[in-house]
């Protein structure tokens, strides 16, 4: 993607439109799909929210469809899904980072806050989990780990939602550790 840093920023680190992308990642969905999955979230907020991603290509239109008198537009992510390029990362500042890793967090926050909100939840049931691990790798063993975690996840992301899948969200945080 051809975004700015600033611009990508601004874009994709709203909590709304953090929200839109999760729920569009993995499928194609329309803004009724998307009013269905983010309840919370008011029509014309989604749609103004919908309108800019599309607008700055976070958010691809793949089909366009007659329904009643109107036009419905299906969306998908883009090929190789929404992140900031690797120049953008590379230029960010320490506080750029921090702002980019605050997002995500809260973004987890946002959504676990959902899944207990639900009220009558098991945990084990749904498969819910969070841990910390620390793994003891040089270069090599982390090249292998990080190829080998992106083998066996490839072949899942094409995966498309319906029958009997549930979302599940994956996220992965990896740090290097002070030797102490």
């Amino acid at each position: 993607m051809s975004t700015s840093k600033e611009r990508w920023t601004e874009l994709a680190l709203h909590p709304v439109r953090i929200r839109i992308l999760g729920a569009t990642a993995g499928g194609r969905r329309t803004p009724s799909d998307l009013a269905r999955l983010l309840p919370d979230v008011p029509q014309a907020t989604l749609y103004r929210h919908i309108a800019t991603l599309a607008k700055a290509g976070m958010l691809n239109v793949v089909e366009e469809r007659k329904v009643g008198g109107a036009t419905e537009r299906v969306y998908a992510l883009p090929e190789g899904g929404v992140t900031p390029t690797a120049e953008t990362l590379a230029s960010a500042s320490p506080e750029d980072h921090a702002r980019y890793f605050t997002a995500f967090v809260s973004s987890l926050l946002s959504e676990f806050s959902r899944y207990l909100a639900r009220g009558n939840i098991d945990l084990v049931a749904d498969g819910v989990g969070y841990q910390q691990t620390v793994l003891h790798l040089n270069d090599e063993e982390f090249i292998r780990f990080a190829q080998g975690f992106t083998e066996l996840m490839q072949p899942l992301l094409a995966n498309e939602p319906g029958g009997d899948r549930a979302p599940r969200l994956l996220a992965t945080i990896l740090l290097p550790l002070t030797k102490g």
